[in-house]
């Protein structure tokens, strides 16, 4: 059953626990409701997926208190640190290099060296940040391909039963998602229009945005993009029920290995361990993978999805 929290302190404090133990919690934000779960557990962002129904593992945006949490976690240039200054808290997201250690789960990056994070403008999404002491992972509040929820009431419309709680601030003013930046290069890029507009980001930093990439070539760096895939160093031969010479297994379930997404079957297990899993693969060496086949039904679709991506022929 999902709980209805007030937004007083008895409600904040219960949503902070609920999170801290890996729960998923609704939040407000300026933008939209969010769907969150403690960005550094593997199994808590694998239940967003879940929840939402989201076809693949894109990444997720990071919601944090103030700029000084987001360098904890991130590298900020001087361009990054002017935006910060000027747009947070706001409907800015920003793409940065991660640090190295930086303890977020690799399904929140979709195993990229990029997080997209933001500081949100909303008084109950800042209380509830500050009283988890944790990095939330928040994507929209709302089944994968439904309208995105600006009160409490649209998230349990579509996400009741599935989520813990929704933590009620009321409507959202903003009713939109965040603009998102790319900061990795020379000149920010625009990767997704959103509730900040790009002429007062231009004004702010005195140069055009550059355009978002049409194609991109390599793994999305934040929602609202298109999907890659993570490829190990190996090759990927899929739906094996017993390994050839010179194979390295990944199992699942019955189909036992020493390497196992899950061997009770379960599927929120299996796709917190996928990313992990494959970095493993990689530092043995394994040169040829064979992987266990995955029910295609709930979240199977998403670490389907994911594997066929890394099992695609490499140019």
């Amino acid at each position: 059953m999902t709980r209805h929290l007030d937004p007083d302190e008895t409600g904040l404090k219960r949503a902070a626990e609920m999170l801290r133990r890996g729960g998923l919690v609704s939040f407000p934000t300026e933008t939209v409701y969010g769907l969150g779960a403690d960005a550094s557990d593997d199994e808590a962002v694998a239940r967003i997926y879940e929840a939402k129904g989201r076809p693949s593992f894109n990444p997720l945006i990071v919601h944090l208190p103030d700029a000084e949490a987001v360098e904890a976690l991130c590298m900020m240039d001087d361009t990054a640190r002017r935006l910060a200054a000027a747009f947070w808290p706001g409907a800015l997201t920003l793409v940065l290099p991660i640090r190295p250690y930086a303890g977020i789960s690799k399904l929140v990056t979709a195993g990229l060296d990029t997080l997209a994070v933001r500081v949100p403008d909303h008084p109950l999404a800042q209380a509830l940040l500050r009283e988890t002491a944790r990095p939330v992972a928040a994507p929209s509040a709302n089944p994968s391909g439904r309208v995105s929820p600006t009160t409490a009431n649209h998230v349990l419309a579509g996400l009741a039963g599935r989520i813990e709680a929704v933590l009620d601030g009321g409507p959202c003013g903003v009713g939109l998602e965040s603009t998102i930046l790319d900061c990795t290069g020379v000149t920010p890029a625009l990767l997704r229009a959103g509730g900040l507009p790009a002429e007062a980001i231009e004004a702010c930093l005195g140069v055009p945005l550059a355009p978002p990439p049409v194609t991109p070539a390599t793994a999305p760096s934040a929602p609202g993009q298109l999907s890659s895939h993570y490829a190990p160093k190996g090759t990927v031969r899929l739906d094996a029920t017993e390994t050839e010479p010179g194979e390295t297994y990944l199992g699942f379930g019955p189909l036992g290995a020493e390497m196992n997404l899950s061997r009770s079957g379960d599927l929120v297990e299996a796709a917190a361990n996928l990313f992990d899993c494959l970095h493993r693969l990689d530092a043995l060496g394994a040169e040829r993978i064979a992987v266990a086949p995955i029910p295609d039904h709930g979240l199977g679709r998403a670490i389907n999805d994911r594997l066929r991506r890394a099992a695609a022929p490499r140019r």
